[in-house]
């Protein structure tokens, strides 16, 4: 990317221009603003091609070859094209690319492995663990009794004694092994040792690195973990969904876990657009692409911490970020709001070992426009600008259309 967009506005506009608008006016937030969401991404325009295609109108529960529907036969192809190519890109025995989200994919993880009321260990809340890592808001944390492990209180990384003690003390089902808010490398072998020591399931949440391990920017779950469930968007640039990556002698259990215990139809267009993600990954300009998102992280980070902000874990080996804004003067939910008047879009998190908010983000997004380790450099001086109040929103936003104008995510 950049690449030409065939977005069908003209039809659009004809049959519903009040939609049309809306489309298009999240197109124009999209390409105006910098996305800077470690979750977010912007999927190529065969990608959106496939979601928008045909395969939409098709009912297809069950499996190729095993459908409860007929007139099958296409979408079969495109559901053993995906996984075939899912297979083949991250080593896996078995892939299942059924999953309609990342938190899908977890929850049949936990349905083929465990049964209600069964013992969990995996990184808890307030370090960057999921929703569905134990939240009482959550099913997980309603059906299962999750017990948090942490990180240092100085260095901020997994306090992997800790997993070994808490797995030897609780004597869980499963160990979980990810995080949406940690920025460094996990150590799946220890992990591994751990689970095997206490018999363990290890069940690796990989949604946010996964995109780098397909581009060999980031060390792989896949030969350690017995389930590793993943999204197709974020980092791999995929569509919105999940996917479950496991041995053959869990292939039937992940299956029936999907369908029809957690999941009805197969939602095809989605399948077939993850088929293409999968292939826009195997080649050398995704893997160029994936280790482009980590230097440009990196660069970022170091930026921001000579900006005043303190960057946890004192910085990153992946596309993601997480610092504290307050020796700038502001929490994290002002700074984010402040951000987003000046066109910088990101998130909140929750820093480990206080009851503060910081920021997130992320550099896959921004790569995929093409920017590099110099336009880091201005998105931190622009970000921390704001941040001191040195620059006025009107005037960051200009700054911000300027560069978004240089670096367009579609073009056409």
């Amino acid at each position: 990317m950049p690449v030409t967009h065939t977005l069908e506005a003209d039809v659009l506009r004809r049959q519903d221009p009040e939609l049309a608008e809306i489309l298009l006016g999240e197109l124009d937030r999209q390409s105006t603003t910098l996305q800077l969401i470690a979750a977010e991404n912007f999927s190529s325009p065969a990608v959106l091609a496939a979601l928008g295609s045909p395969l939409a109108n098709k009912y297809a529960e069950g499996y190729p070859g095993a459908r409860h529907h007929g007139g099958c036969e296409i979408v079969d192809v495109a559901e053993r094209l995906a996984v075939d190519r899912a297979k083949a890109l991250f080593g896996a025995e078995h892939a299942n690319v059924q999953s309609h989200s990342g938190s899908s994919a977890v929850l049949a993880a936990y349905a083929a492995l465990l049964r209600p009321g069964d013992t969990v260990l995996a990184l808890g809340l307030p370090y960057g663990g999921h929703l569905t890592h134990g939240s009482p808001a959550n099913f997980s944390g309603r059906w299962f009794d999750f017990v948090g492990y942490g990180v240092d209180a100085e260095t901020g990384l997994i306090d992997y004694d800790q997993v070994r003690t808490l797995a030897r003390t609780h004597r869980p089902k499963a160990i979980v092994c990810g995080s949406i808010a940690y920025p460094r490398h996990i150590d799946y072998a220890v992990f591994r040792e751990v689970a095997d020591e206490v018999g363990a399931y290890l069940i690796a949440d990989a949604a946010h690195p996964m995109g780098l391990v397909a581009g060999g920017a980031a060390p792989s779950p896949v030969p350690y973990a017995d389930v590793v469930c993943a999204t197709t968007h974020k980092v791999l640039r995929g569509p919105r969904g999940g996917m479950i990556l496991c041995g053959a002698e869990l292939a039937e259990r992940v299956d029936r876990a999907v369908f029809p215990f957690t999941q009805g139809g197969a939602q095809m267009h989605s399948i077939a657009a993850k088929a293409v993600a999968f292939g826009e990954a195997a080649t050398p300009e995704f893997r160029l692409y994936a280790h482009q998102v980590v230097a440009n992280a990196r660069a970022l980070a170091a930026l921001l911490a000579a900006e005043g902000l303190v960057v946890t874990t004192g910085g990153t080996d992946t596309h993601l970020i997480t610092a504290d804004p307050a020796p700038l003067g502001v929490d994290g939910r002002t700074a984010r709001g402040r951000l987003a008047a000046a066109g910088m879009v990101l998130d909140c998190c929750a820093l480990p070992h206080g009851d503060a908010r910081g920021l997130r983000l992320g550099t896959a997004a921004v790569t995929t426009q093409g920017m590099g380790e110099e336009e880091m450099a201005s998105i931190a001086a622009l970000l921390a600008g704001v941040l001191r109040g040195e620059t006025e929103s009107l005037k960051a936003r200009d700054q911000v259309r300027e560069l978004t104008g240089r670096f367009q995510p579609y073009t056409g």
